[in-house]
């Protein structure tokens, strides 16, 4: 489904990605692990159009779209639910989600909501109260609840869990992994809590200084010797 050929990212002169190479299948969920600084947030920004890549193609769905503005990225079907949550605070969470819902076709508003409030009960509690009022578990509900309100084919998630009570971060995994198999959204996820984000993903990738080092099944980084002393606090 997503393609990511040899891209490099810049920002004006430094170079954040250098040759990046991933693949996402259609029905996957891919997690991206790394350290602060490696360059996977940019990795998902460049997906959408912004910032651009200077070298290199992002592929979606057999089709290049390196050079597309953001806007026309969303309209083919991609979606993120972005680092820091980034919701509308002085909107309700109502407006939030009708927000998220401008690409999507007429007449599919109703249906989305009532899927997303099915998701997150909380959020149709929460509906008519101001973004910026919320918990931090509840704002980040509602941003993936923004996202998907555009019925998109592939999720991004950058730091789903980042700040979040354990209970609360339980609760968001379990949602990536419905959202996945009971709707087939395919899904590319970057987040640091590594131990959780192997265990859910099919596939995953490390990224080290802008450079991917490492690939494979999820179960098999979970086991990796290298991966559990850089990012599983030396295997405990």
């Amino acid at each position: 489904m997503l393609k990511v050929s040899g891209v490099h990212t810049f920002y004006g002169s430094i170079e954040a990605l250098k040759g990046v190479d991933i693949e996402v299948g259609k029905g996957e969920i891919v997690t991206l692990i790394g350290a602060n600084g490696a360059g996977k947030s940019t990795l998902l920004m460049t997906i959408c159009g912004s910032p651009q890549a200077r070298y290199g193609s992002v592929t979606f769905e057999g089709k290049n779209i390196t050079k597309l503005p953001t806007f026309e990225i969303v309209r083919r079907g991609i979606a993120q639910s972005p680092e820091g949550r980034r919701i509308f605070p002085r909107m309700t969470v109502m407006e939030n989600l009708e927000m998220g819902a401008v690409t999507a076709p007429p007449g599919t508003l109703d249906r989305e909501l009532e899927r997303a409030f099915t998701l997150f009960p909380r959020l149709k509690e929460r509906r008519h109260q101001r973004g910026g009022t919320l918990s931090g578990g509840e704002q980040q509900m509602l941003a993936i609840a923004r996202a998907l309100m555009s019925q998109p084919k592939l999720l991004l998630l950058d730091e789903p869990s980042l700040g979040l009570a354990p209970l609360v971060v339980r609760q968001i995994f379990q949602v990536i992994r419905d959202i996945n198999r009971e709707q087939g959204i395919t899904v590319l996820l970057v987040e640091q809590n590594a131990f959780h984000a192997l265990k859910l993903a099919h596939r995953a990738y490390v990224l080290v200084n802008g450079h991917i080092t490492m690939s494979g099944s999820g179960t098999d980084l979970l086991a990796n010797p290298e991966v559990r002393t850089a990012y599983l606090e030396g295997g405990h």
